[in-house]
């Protein structure tokens, strides 16, 4: 494939994906799925597994539309009461779902194990990298009245409360992502290097 038609490839796949996340974060149930008391993110899976096929550059890319949405709705149609208050904020609602597909992209890279273990590894490694980031971003950068309150307490109780929600929401989700993004993202490697051999 010479540089011309291998630059529009990549730049169709990069499109196609970006629809994919924007598509995810938009409809109801799909980038979020409650579970019970829970609010499952699978947001992370997807960038994850873009990660582990194309590498921590597209992983960060589509990390990083994640985030812009993420923003972009704090203000114009925020997910909840809290959403104006937090994501309004980049370092809280856009450089971490940068890192998910950085940190996916080079765990993958660096670990040397067979694909399934590597890409479970990098799966819960992404959706680590998101809790851990957003809560302690939380902590950081919107430590107010407010922001404790709707998490029903007080300044002083808000770190607790956060790592309440790093070991209830939090641990299912690394559970979640660490299960399902083997599941895609193996079979999809295997397509993808047969198409290239």
């Amino acid at each position: 494939m010479n540089s011309q038609r291998q630059q529009i490839h990549t730049m169709t796949r990069r499109t196609l994906l970006i629809v994919l996340i924007v598509l995810q974060d938009l409809l109801p149930f799909i980038g979020n799925v409650p579970l019970g008391p829970l609010s499952i993110t699978t947001l992370p899976i997807t960038v994850a597994i873009i990660a582990i096929l194309f590498g921590p550059l597209e992983g960060a890319i589509a990390g990083g539309t994640w985030g812009v949405l993420t923003w972009i709705r704090a203000f114009v149609y925020p997910s909840s009461a809290l959403a104006p208050l937090i994501f309004t904020n980049p370092m809280i609602s856009i450089v971490p779902r940068i890192l998910v597909g950085v940190v996916a992209g080079y765990v993958f890279k660096i670990l040397h194990r067979q694909n399934k273990v590597r890409a479970t590894i990098a799966g819960a490694a992404a959706s680590l990298t998101n809790t851990v980031f957003v809560l302690g971003g939380i902590l950081l950068f919107a430590n107010t009245p407010s922001v404790a309150s709707g998490y029903h307490t007080n300044q002083a109780g808000l770190a607790a409360a956060l790592g309440t929600i790093l070991a209830t929401n939090g641990v299912v989700e690394v559970i979640i992502t660490a299960i399902v993004t083997p599941l895609i993202a193996v079979p999809l490697l295997k397509h993808l290097r047969k198409e290239k051999a």
